[in-house]
């Protein structure tokens, strides 16, 4: 199983709807945690919010995890050691106030196990090779460990 995340502050119709698409194609097992999303999702099992512990059991039962490019997310998807595949909101969509997730996916790039989308394409291509998709080691990187421990505090 999938799990697709859009965090819980605002709708990312743009991902429910690249998600979905994909999954008219694939027909894979996806369940989706959309927020108050505008978009009527036909291939997806969604909810529009789930209580921490079921959220939980998702997030470790799921294979891969599809989500925004939020820094919770991420950083649950490295200490699960699930591969994530992150799509950041763009603020000229009006997806969000500005591109602090454009910057957040540039300090992620690289990260074994977290993988970046910014098309229908590449997300389509990630979640075909989703099997092969590395799982995270941890944060292998001097800044990105310095980030983490200081949005912990």
């Amino acid at each position: 199983m999938l799990f697709l995340t859009i965090g819980t502050q605002l709708p990312f119709d743009r991902l429910v709807g690249m998600v979905d698409k994909v999954n008219s194609e694939l027909q894979l097992e996806i369940e989706a945690q959309v927020g108050n999303s505008k978009i009527s999702a036909n291939n997806l099992k969604t909810v529009s919010l789930l209580p921490p512990d079921e959220m939980d059991n998702k997030l470790d039962s799921c294979e891969v995890i599809i989500s925004h490019a939020g820094m919770g997310t991420i950083i649950t998807a490295i200490k699960r050691s699930k591969p994530i595949i992150i799509v950041p909101r763009v603020a000229a969509l009006g997806e969000h106030r500005n591109d602090h997730q454009k910057d957040t996916v540039d300090s992620f790039r690289g990260v074994s196990g977290v993988y970046v989308a910014e098309s229908y394409e590449e997300l389509k291509e990630l979640i075909i090779k989703r099997r092969t998709l590395e799982k995270p080691k941890g944060l292998n990187s001097p800044s990105i460990q310095r980030l983490v421990d200081f949005i912990a505090i």
